[in-house]
């Protein structure tokens, strides 16, 4: 029994003999229970509507003093508006009113707080006003549908033809398809960098990482985790029959004819469920010029001309999620002309490319980094690019390489520069290799950048001091700023990120220090006397330019 009838029956507006043939007469002929209520003339609309109003406890709307040319047409989609009789009347913070007729319809809340991320709030109309609303809204509804899910976004499930569409039809039918459009949309416009998709025992979340911080976006139902994992596996061509143990896809995301943006998706077997990772891979950051990485002048110089050079190792360094990847494509991107033959070897390639032959490695068919290497060298390359040197067998065919008139590219993670060279030789490279071979190494974090809101702050010269500027370097010719917080950076008081990079070619002092087996300290010693800026005094520059914030630069350097 529908839950309108129930309560009517309850009142005693409604016997027991006209609940049971207005609930067949509904189900026989596919309508809502209220529709044929009031076709009947058991109850009138208006009677009806005080009644909702009454025992619900929900505001009836006022049409004499409602403006209908003011009603928003993108909260609600029109699928579900026409579906389940609802209308949005506006919104307020993180709260949305909704037009019903019959409050019982808890399906229908549910997928508006869903597809919204709001909390929603009933209001009781009419049902034959409420039908002129639909109408009123129903063609720009449509066009917001279409908005978001038509010609000019898409997402291309990247499945084979063969392959057995599992579920496809119960899951495009839901509204989990549109929640995850909206979810990946927003990332894409907030500039995000990953997503996190968490289930937990009593809730489930979604955050996303923007400008290297993690904030959590919407906590939807925790009911729609296994359909919106199996949603995300499906298109990522990943078995969504297996939950135990972890796996790796990618998907893509069509914003447009021209535009497309990858995602790189990592599940993980929690205790409640699959936590899923999606990494945004834009190919167009790898082609915004080194100009908007942040490097400084005389780095910029450094770099350029290291990577100019016709063999070599240059080596970038940092934690995960540091823009190793697109400082590498950005070099590359540099090279990539039609006479030089560029190969890549990834796990996977993050960024496509056009003119550089990619390949991901994949260590259940056999091919490792050394076999991909290995190939590389058969192929008549120029430059090469290995995603990451984790073993000595990679370390040393990479260094042959570029001991043998090839440029080397790769990526180790370590804290910084120096550090780099006492890592290889920790992994089992002989010094006089590394010193032969060698001939760069970048480390690199990421800062956010202040936003335009910035103002001007109160440092005490004491606490900049400290921070590791020196005496000359106050002359009052600068001013440190601070965040605010505005409408356009979301109230953080950052927008976006900048570089801060450590450039440390190898000079021959540092070469004679690596062949004599010399620590990380030494070689740190000998860069500073070479002019080599470490990570915190790069970040302090970018402070005394008012890129970002004393404190940032202290967070992510140490000193």
């Amino acid at each position: 029994m529908p839950g309108l009838a129930r309560a009517l029956l309850q009142a005693g507006k409604l016997t027991s003999q006209q609940v049971e043939s207005l609930t067949r007469q509904a189900t026989a002929e596919g309508n809502l229970f209220i529709d044929v209520l009031l076709i009947s003339g058991a109850i009138d609309a208006r009677g009806l509507a005080a009644f909702c109003s009454e025992t619900f406890g929900y505001p009836l709307l006022d049409f004499a003093a409602f403006n209908r040319a003011a009603l928003p047409d993108k909260i609600i989609d029109a699928k579900l508006m026409h579906t389940q009789r609802v209308v949005a009347l506006g919104k307020r913070g993180n709260r949305v009113a909704v037009a019903i007729s019959d409050p019982t319809n808890l399906q229908a809340l549910d997928q508006i707080k869903f597809q919204t991320e709001m909390t929603v709030e009933p209001v009781i109309v009419e049902h034959p006003l409420l039908l002129q609303l639909i109408e009123k809204v129903g063609q720009n509804a449509e066009q917001s549908l279409r908005e978001l899910s038509g010609d000019d976004l898409d997402i291309d499930f990247g499945m084979d033809e063969a392959a057995p569409l599992i579920d496809t039809v119960e899951i495009d039918d839901a509204p989990v398809v549109k929640f995850l459009q909206k979810i990946l949309t927003d990332a894409i416009n907030l500039g995000a960098s990953d997503l996190h998709f968490e289930p937990f025992e009593k809730f489930y979340r979604i955050r996303f990482r923007v400008d290297g911080v993690l904030r959590e976006m919407s906590q939807p139902p925790l009911a729609i985790k296994e359909k919106l994992a199996s949603r995300i596996k499906v298109i990522s061509k990943l078995d969504i029959s297996e939950k135990r143990v972890p796996q790796d896809g990618r998907m893509k995301l069509v914003i447009s004819k021209t535009k497309a943006i990858d995602f790189r998706v990592s599940t993980l077997p929690t205790l409640f469920g699959e936590k899923i990772v999606m990494r945004i891979l834009d190919a167009t950051q790898a082609q915004m010029g080194i100009e908007a990485l942040g490097y400084d002048a005389d780095q910029k110089a450094v770099l350029l001309e290291a990577i100019a050079r016709p063999y070599g190792m240059v080596l970038v360094t940092g934690p995960t999620g540091s823009g190793k990847t697109v400082s590498l494509y950005t070099c590359l991107n540099i090279l990539n002309k039609p006479g030089i033959n560029i190969s890549t070897a990834e796990d996977p390639a993050e960024i496509n490319l056009p003119g550089v032959n990619q390949v991901n490695v994949n260590d259940r068919a056999g091919l490792t980094f050394p076999v991909a290497l290995k190939a590389f060298l058969r192929q008549d390359p120029d430059i090469i690019m290995v995603g990451e040197i984790r073993d000595l067998e990679t370390a040393d065919i990479a260094i042959k390489a570029a001991q043998t008139g090839h440029m080397v590219f790769s990526t180790l993670h370590t804290n910084d520069a120096p550090a780099t060279l006492t890592r290889l030789m920790n992994m089992g490279v002989a010094p006089f290799n590394i010193a032969s071979s060698v001939i760069l190494i970048t480390a690199q974090r990421l800062a956010r950048r202040l936003c335009s809101c910035k103002a001007v702050i109160e440092i005490a010269d004491e606490a900049l001091l400290q921070a590791g500027f020196r005496e000359e370097q106050l002359d009052g010719s600068w001013s440190p700023y601070g965040p605010v917080g505005c409408e356009r950076c979301s109230g953080s008081g950052y927008k976006g990120r900048v570089g801060i990079y450590q450039i440390m070619p190898i000079s021959q002092e540092i070469e004679r220090i690596i062949l004599a087996h010399g620590s990380a300290m030494e070689i740190e010693a000998q860069a500073q006397r070479d002019g080599v800026r470490s990570l915190r005094q790069s970040g302090l520059i970018k402070v005394m330019q008012g890129m970002t914030s004393l404190e940032e630069v202290v967070g992510c350097t140490n000193e």
